[in-house]
């Protein structure tokens, strides 16, 4: 992987007091059926902040390159998601954090997530708890994370089940908890290839199934001693 490290994340933005750390950000958006792009506006929905304060808690402080895609509505689809991986890719990004899900399976979203990732790009994806699977979390090799309660700051879990790899810290916050589960695990890979950035996809895997806190799911889980 790229000697200098920086971290895209793909959501609603980001705050005033955040964009000190942020070096590159782009909006996308659909106008008459139409991909249009352009400079980002506030973070309305206040998603992305939230997710960014939490990838940051557990990185620290790290190159961030923000590539918006929700409307103030809270939608997004498939081919702004895709451009907006395609844009951060090309801006050198070294992890992307997509604390979102698409219900169903798109080509454009697929061949994208396969291009930046053939490219050594690594793909963190939230996956609900329970329920159908989303994308890209679904895709191949995309390392799919929920929230898991059971975690503290700087705690995850290695779930190994059909509905994600990994469970990360989630807090106290009301919002959704494989968002926030999502963005604190890619932010503790950011720390990891900031101290090891030449680890590969699967040694990164192989270091988190070795340091986490939990193995399994909640309830029938061993602490990993």
């Amino acid at each position: 992987m790229a000697n200098e490290l920086r971290v895209g994340m793909i959501d609603s933005g980001y705050s005033p007091e955040q964009a000190q750390w942020v070096v590159a950000a782009r909006r996308f958006w659909l106008e008459d059926g139409v991909l249009r792009e352009g400079e980002p506006e506030p973070d309305s929905l206040g998603h992305g902040s939230a997710v960014l304060a939490r990838l940051q808690q557990e990185a620290g402080q790290v190159t961030l390159l923000v590539a918006q895609v929700f409307s103030g509505q809270g939608s997004t689809s498939a081919l702004q998601v895709a451009a907006a991986l395609l844009w951060l890719a090309e801006q050198g990004a070294t992890v992307i954090n997509l604390s979102l899900g698409i219900q169903q399976d798109r080509p454009v979203l697929r061949q994208a997530c396969a291009e930046v990732q053939a490219a050594g790009v690594l793909l963190c994806a939230s996956s609900p708890a329970r329920g159908n699977a989303v994308y890209p979390a679904a895709y191949p090799d995309v390392i799919r994370i929920t929230g898991d309660a059971r975690c503290a700051s700087g705690q995850w879990s290695w779930l190994n089940s059909a509905q994600a790899d990994f469970g990360g810290y989630v807090g106290e916050r009301s919002m959704a908890g494989a968002s926030l589960g999502c963005a604190a695990l890619t932010g503790r890979i950011a720390a990891l290839l900031q101290q090891h950035p030449s680890l590969e996809r699967e040694q990164v895997l192989t270091w988190l199934q070795a340091h986490a806190t939990f193995v399994g799911p909640e309830r029938r889980g061993a602490r990993d001693a």
